[in-house]
């Protein structure tokens, strides 16, 4: 079973932050995509081999949840779990850390797909070398994925809904 990885390390710049003093929401997804360029990274789909065997991966659906605030200046990591894989996609699991905490501040799953560039856009199954990689990250414990299938929404109720304000 694959343990969590850290695949991206990062400063909360004074750009990203907003008017409340902390991370602006748009920025942990700004951050989570740079990290799952470090995943790509990690599974061999490096700059060099994306432009050489014409492929890459997409972002189908991407999760975000926001447990703590992080404010300007604040060190932070990502560490990843492959949930799920398939012979075109990846579910990837994502928790975001203040410094070397163990609590996270965030949490986002994606669901990424693999595409072939050559031509029109298309997707297509993983080479063999970077499907092995991919298993090899692949987590049995879905437990540790504490934020992940995550559903939004109000819960129902059985008279009349009122505006809470």
């Amino acid at each position: 079973m694959a343990a969590a990885f850290t695949i991206y390390r990062d400063t909360v710049k004074p750009e990203w932050v907003d008017y409340n003093g902390h991370l602006r929401d748009a920025f942990y997804m700004l951050i989570y995509s740079l990290a799952t360029d470090g995943f790509m990274d990690r599974i061999g789909l490096d700059d060099a081999t994306r432009r050489a065997r014409h492929r890459t991966i997409y972002t189908l659906e991407a999760h975000v949840n926001f447990l703590r605030e992080i404010k300007e200046g604040a060190q932070v990591r990502i560490e990843a779990l492959v949930l799920a894989h398939d012979t075109k996609r990846v579910h990837l699991y994502m928790e975001m850390f203040e410094g070397e905490s163990r609590e996270p501040v965030s949490a986002s799953e994606q669901m990424l797909l693999h595409i072939d560039t050559s031509s029109e856009p298309k997707a297509a199954a993983f080479d063999e070398d970077i499907a092995g990689r991919i298993a090899a990250c692949c987590t049995s414990d879905v437990t540790a994925a504490r934020y992940a299938g995550r559903v939004i929404g109000l819960p129902k109720r059985s008279s009349v809904a009122t505006d809470p304000a």
